[in-house]
């Protein structure tokens, strides 16, 4: 029997990163189910290769660290570029079906690449796809404040960098792909693009694991006792997470004279030390930060035993941790705004503005409101158990191996959220304008690089060539 084969590249990624590396690990868990070769390419600091289970492979690509968030490492184009490049090495030695790229800022060149046939390595045409798992515009608002002109320049460089590089894509969530829709206004070539949810895992994440005496002993680590109301935030700890809000609250909070207020922060990030400074100096012994958590029973426990999650961004792309926390019949409090609304609503979660004030009132109403607690818990847990993995993970293979057989004329599909318009006039001429001279460019550097041996390759020699 032949199998289908993917091959995805994400540089979201690194030892305690956590839905992308979710979302692929448990991807390949039901690769290993359903008999789906899959394989992952992401930056390390040394070269190796991983294999999970029998259909499973990660090939860790030595990489230098990301320039914006030491955290990252980044595969640049120099890596894939030249024909002996070890990327361009595995790409011969695995001649995958489809590529999916999963990064808006140094990968998505090698899109542009394989679609024009300019990878030297490959002697056929692969479907290629562009996964969209987070907006431009919103890292460059993290990171970027002082930009000029910022929005323009995402928008710019999504529509001509971006969108145009890939046979069809797909976004996490309907605030994801705004950003898509926006770029698929005027290109040559239509292309489709399809929505699709993150999971979460059941197996693990339960109201079940509630216990009263796990709850005191977490709350006597602050020096409270067990009237307290135990918060919990678990995610990155970076500038893309609004954390200003989350500890803006808890402050609000601490003023509070009828109920003690504390927080467990589970994660790590470039943001954690100021943060712990912060608190410790500004609020002390009302802040616990835990670190990454990497045992999920520890994470399970400390999800069903907090009385409320706290979700500070209104920009999330998705949000794994909102939903484990869902999962867990832990009350939500989340900004009424971004790809979180793609399951929390007031009838689940308590959905408000993304301010301090608004967010502690939330916060209030959730700790002590039981009645309406146990209700809206209720209903989001019905929630979450739509969103299971073992609904998630089979559909993405399926939208995968639809979009191969489309690619050969060989099946049709359900419809895409949206397809790209027609552009026409001025517009498409400069359009193509700029295509015959990237395409150029990319053929120059091709020559300038062909004496680069493309040695034969192999399994071992993947896994021992540095």
């Amino acid at each position: 029997m032949a199998f289908l084969k993917t091959l995805h590249l994400t540089n979201s990624w690194h030892e305690t990163s956590g839905g992308i590396a979710a979302f692929y690990r448990t991807l390949m868990a039901e690769a290993n189910r359903s008999g789906h070769e899959i394989r992952l390419v992401v930056p390390a600091e040394t070269d190796r290769v991983e294999q999970l289970g029998e259909f499973g492979r990660i090939y860790h690509l030595q990489s230098p660290k990301a320039f914006l968030n030491s955290d990252y490492r980044m595969i640049y184009p120099s890596q894939f570029l030249a024909p002996g490049s070890r990327l361009q090495r595995i790409l011969a030695f695995e001649q995958p079906d489809l590529i999916e790229v999963c990064d808006k800022y140094t990968l998505n060149y090698l899109g542009a690449l394989l679609r024009m046939g300019l990878v030297q390595s490959l002697n056929y045409r692969p479907v290629v796809v562009g996964f969209s798992q987070e907006r431009m515009d919103d890292n460059f608002r993290a990171y970027f404040r002082a930009f000029p002109f910022a929005a323009q320049f995402c928008s710019t460089y999504m529509k001509w960098l971006y969108f145009p590089f890939f046979d069809h894509h797909i976004a996490n969530s309907e605030y994801t792909a705004e950003e898509l829709r926006s770029a698929a206004r005027g290109q040559l070539v239509p292309r489709g693009t399809w929505i699709r949810p993150m999971g979460v895992d059941l197996a693990h994440l339960s109201p079940k694991r509630r216990r009263p005496e796990l709850r005191r002993r977490l709350l006597q680590n602050f020096g409270a006792d067990e009237a307290g109301v135990l918060l919990l935030y678990a995610g990155r700890l970076a500038p893309e997470k609004n954390l200003s809000l989350l500890f803006d609250s808890l402050s609000r909070l601490a003023r509070d004279r009828e109920q003690d207020y504390r927080l467990l922060v589970v994660g790590d990030g470039i943001e954690r030390e100021s943060w712990e400074r912060k608190c410790a100096a500004e609020m002390p012994g009302r802040t616990l930060f835990y670190g990454h958590m990497r045992d999920k029973n520890v994470l399970a426990d400390l999800y069903a035993n907090s009385d409320v999650f706290v979700h500070p961004n209104p920009r999330e792309p998705f949000g794994i941790a909102p939903l484990e926390a869902m999962a867990s019949g832990v009350p939500l409090v989340v900004p009424n705004a971004g790809g979180v609304l793609s399951y929390a609503n007031i009838e689940n979660a308590w959905t408000v503005s993304a301010d301090a004030e608004s967010f502690a009132s939330a916060i209030k109403e959730a700790g002590t409101d039981r009645n309406l607690a146990v209700e809206k818990t209720r209903r989001a847990l019905a929630t979450a158990h739509q969103f299971s993995w073992e609904i998630v993970a089979p559909a993405y293979l399926k939208l995968y191996d639809e979009l191969i057989h489309l690619h050969t004329g060989a099946a049709q599909l359900a419809a895409p959220a949206f397809c790209s318009d027609q552009a026409r006039g001025l517009q498409a001429a400069l359009m193509r304008g700029v295509a015959y001279m990237a395409k150029n460019s990319f053929q120059l550097w091709s020559g300038l690089t062909a004496h680069a041996p493309l040695r034969p390759a192999t399994k071992a020699t993947l896994e021992t060539d540095h």
